[in-house]
Formats: C-alpha cells, structure tokens, sequence
C-alpha cells in the first residue's frame, strides 16, 4: 500500500489570485495525504477551503489536520473549511510549536475566528473538534501501520515538520524552515532519511537568499543538496513566493530538473501523485 497526496495550495506568505500565478497556483499551503482509510491534512492554508468542498463530496466523515506552525498564511483558511460547520463531521487538529505556550492550538484558531477581524467564532463550527498540542519531536500513531514522526524546525516561532510512514513508504512535509549555509540540517536529515517524497520550502533561490536571512525560510538548491545526502526519491518544490510568478516558476522548474533530472518536480495547486 502506499500514498494519494493531492495539493491543494503550494504558495507561501499571501495568496496570489491574479493572472500571473494561474499555472503554478496562488493558494497558499495545504496538503492532503490518503493513507489507507486514513485522511490527513497538513497546514490550513486558503488551499483548505477547496479541499473541503472536496471532502463533502466524498462523503468523508473524518480527517487529521497537522500543523506547521501557525502564522497566518498556514491558518487562514480555516475558518472556511466546510466540513468542520458539519455535525456529522470529526476533525483532530495537532500542532508541535504551542506546547510550551500559555495558550494552545485552540485559542489561537480561536483567537482568529473572534471580533473585530472576523464575524463567525470557532463555536460557530458544530463538528466534533479535537484539539492537540504536543512537543515536535514526538511520534503519533494515527493507525495500525500509520506512524507519523516529528522534529522542530528553524522558523520565528517555531514549526513542525512531518514524516509519514505506512506500508513501507513515507512522505514528509518540511516547511517553514531555514538553512544554514553550507550545513546541511542534522534534525532535517533525520526526518527525511530515504523517504519516497520530500515536500520541501523552496520559497527563494540560492541567489536571493542572502537578502532574507532570518525570515524563516529555504530554497530549492538546499532542497536538492538535502535529498541527496538523505537518499530521498523525489523533491517537491513547494511554498512558492508570492513574488516568484509562472513566468519565474517555469524558469526555476526548468533549472531544477537539469540539476535533479530523476528526481525533482514544481507542486502546483490540484497536483496529485500516487505512491505505491
């Protein structure tokens, strides 16, 4: 058995609706994977809304969403995720950053969803909610043969990053993170070892990064480095800058694969792959 993972927003920092992010996407971070009968989400970005509508149509009755992190590019869609508004809907929602924190995971969606800068509270949603905060770092059985792992991340604030194992593959979800140049992260490797897939931060190129050191991100060049010392199978590209338009993302997508040719590839919003 393997992975269906189908994504449903690869932007970073706002979302970008406009002409020039029609290829690639303008919704920003969020992430289906379908493990056996298990459904799991990751970040809840403005890509969930439409993963919701989705979900309805499906008839699924339940999910998992992880967290990164909760700045608001990885939030603000939450408050528009349907299913949750559905009585005969049950969502687990986890994150590894609050633990520590006076106020968990549910105050800060909370927190969100209050006056003045929005009209609809967290109360307002009638599915059974679970909210969970644990230290990143732990291991989470979410079913037999469903095993997610965790490590910390470098971003301001904190964040998560995720390894998903079932039937013998793993996917892991590595973003908001940022690199130390010419030291390949120990904590990163560790998660990601010979993994079928790495989603991955790319949010900058090599060459742009020196500029945005200390905004809590990577690029697609240290992504490649990473999955070579780690043995990872393919590279996903992912939290595009909202600066990088699909004229810049074909230009980045081409380079990508003539320095990765078997093993890279640029998400785009409504991308699936199959893992098997």
């Amino acid at each position: 058995m393997g992975f269906l993972v189908k994504f449903w927003g690869v932007r970073g920092s706002i979302a970008c609706p406009s002409p020039e992010h029609m290829v690639y996407g303008g919704n920003t971070s969020c992430v289906e994977v379908r493990a056996g009968d298990s459904v799991i989400i990751f970040d809840a970005g403005t890509g969930i809304r439409l993963l919701g509508q989705d979900l309805i149509r499906r008839n699924a009755h339940e999910s998992t969403l992880f967290l990164t992190h909760t700045h608001w590019d990885h939030i603000n869609g939450f408050p528009f995720f349907a299913p949750a508004f559905r009585s005969d809907f049950s969502l687990r929602i986890m994150a590894g950053h609050l633990h520590a924190q006076p106020e968990g995971i549910q105050a800060v969606l909370a927190h969100q969803m209050e006056n003045p800068t929005f009209p609809v509270p967290l109360s307002a949603m009638k599915g059974t909610l679970t909210f969970e905060d644990f230290a990143a770092g732990n291991s989470i059985h979410l079913a037999d043969d469903l095993l997610v792992r965790t490590a910390p991340l470098n971003h301001p604030n904190g964040a998560t990053g995720y390894r998903i194992e079932h039937g013998g593959h793993a996917v892991c979800y590595v973003t908001d993170t940022e690199h130390t140049p010419g030291h390949l992260d120990e904590t990163v490797l560790n998660l990601i070892a010979g993994a079928d897939l790495l989603i991955y931060d790319c949010t900058y190129t090599d060459e742009e990064f020196p500029e945005r050191i200390g905004w809590g991100h990577s690029t697609w060049q240290e992504a490649v480095r990473l999955c070579r010392a780690a043995a990872v199978k393919r590279l996903a590209i992912f939290h595009h800058d909202p600066d990088h338009t699909d004229s810049v993302m074909a230009r980045i997508e081409d380079e990508a694969r003539r320095t990765w040719p078997a093993g890279v590839m640029v998400a785009r919003d409504g991308m699936e792959l199959t893992l098997a």
